[in-house]
């Protein structure tokens, strides 16, 4: 359900339930008293509904402050990550549900001049305003997600579970098969139509079962995280006999306004690596925090470089190949974590000394690898940077000195 129907649930429950519970409460319990006057009742019911309106508005506005703060301080693609948040949604929909809720029990105060008070609808008007200080309470909270440790924690948290699920589960339950050229013709083409859109993720198994009836291989020619724009070619089915729906292949892609986790290691990745060359702009001068990204990036390489990368063939139950679509190899890894990195914080010790450190350590892992060979690669190119540095000879020593903490310690 989309987060914007959250409010208006609860909004449309609270009326349902004001208009009908003060009137059941009125035929069948209308002799159960508490001693309290029409007048005080009246006042207490009025003052929750006036107060809610006032607490929405600070909702609103601290609402506002966490999406400006997110997106100047982290990356505007990280702020869809508060705009998104069901904890918002959940605590405007109760705010609005206890306003709309006390309002309507209001009109049951003094009905026809009889002085009865509905005391049961008034008591829930009482509970919903404690669950609205506690939903206030838990919006609050939220806040500490701002702090740069629990957000660097929560994009590596979500790229560990995505290679968890697409890179070492292999992403479906079928077999991968070796890279094998096919010569099969061309038979069918998918052309994206409409406005240009994110490929958040494919549905192998349905991709696996359509190229399985058809006859063929289906071809992607667009890569998860990959924006696709009119009139682009989506996929191709080679060999057999083609003649697929339009309709069940695009419902096997889901395409979406922007890039999502699922499926995407890559995106985990962009998002650190975004953080921490805003860190390191001249306006705001902050490699700290940029050390403290490169901790999460070089845990994601390092779940990488142990796993099989070349997942992009995918063949059904009997073997016989089916799927094809890109993904990324090591190299491709490599460059994303750090060339922006390596560039932006080539004037910063600090910086070059975590980023040896997170090299040298893949290196050290994967000793005997091939991989590691990349790695080795790399580690020279950051050392020819240094090279050409500005630094002085002092500064030029320090820099080659790999530190996990960037300026901790020298080992």
């Amino acid at each position: 359900m989309p987060v914007w129907l959250i409010p208006i649930a609860y909004t449309v429950v609270s009326i349902v339930c004001g208009l009908v519970l003060p009137r059941l409460e009125h035929s069948y319990a209308a002799s159960f008293d508490l001693g309290v006057s029409s007048s005080a009742v009246l006042a207490a019911l009025s003052a929750i509904s006036s107060g809610m309106m006032a607490l929405t508005g600070i909702v609103f506005s601290i609402a506002f402050v966490m999406l400006q703060f997110s997106a100047i301080t982290y990356s505007p693609r990280f702020a869809s990550r508060f705009a998104r948040d069901p904890v918002l949604f959940h605590a405007l929909g109760i705010f609005f549900a206890t306003f709309t809720y006390a309002l309507a029990t209001t009109m049951w105060v003094d009905r026809s001049g009889e002085a009865r008070v509905p005391t049961l609808s008034a008591i829930g008007a009482m509970v919903m305003l404690f669950a609205s200080l506690l939903a206030f309470g838990l919006l609050m909270r939220r806040l500490g997600d701002l702090q740069i440790a629990n957000t660097l924690r929560f994009i590596g948290d979500q790229g560990r579970e995505v290679i968890r699920q697409t890179i070492i589960a292999g992403g479906v339950r079928a077999a991968v098969v070796p890279d094998t050229t096919t010569a099969d013709p061309v038979v069918q083409k998918l052309r994206h139509q409409g406005p240009p859109r994110y490929v958040q993720a494919y549905d192998i198994p349905a991709l696996v079962a359509l190229a399985r009836r058809a006859g063929g291989v289906i071809d992607m020619e667009v890569a998860v995280g990959d924006m696709v724009l009119d009139g682009s070619v989506v996929l191709r089915v080679l060999g057999g006999t083609g003649g697929l729906p339009d309709s069940e292949l695009l419902r096997a892609v889901r395409l979406g306004n922007d890039r999502t986790f699922e499926q995407d290691p890559k995106y985990p990745l962009r998002l650190l690596v975004d953080i921490a060359i805003k860190a390191l702009s001249p306006a705001i001068n902050d490699p700290t925090t940029a050390v403290q990204a490169l901790d999460q990036i070089e845990d994601l390489l390092r779940r990488l470089a142990r796993r099989p990368l070349d997942i992009g063939r995918v063949a059904d139950q009997e073997g016989v190949l089916r799927l094809t679509f890109p993904s990324p190899n090591w190299g491709d890894y490599l460059s994303l974590a750090f060339d922006e990195i390596r560039v932006f914080g080539a004037t910063s010790v600090q910086v070059l000394r975590r980023l040896r450190s997170a090299l040298l350590g893949l290196e050290e892992l994967l000793d005997g690898d091939v991989r590691a060979d990349e790695v080795r690669r790399y580690l020279t190119h950051v050392d020819s940077v240094i090279d050409r540095s500005t630094f002085d000879d002092q500064d030029r020593h320090a820099a080659r000195q790999e530190d996990p903490q960037g300026l901790g310690l020298t080992r």
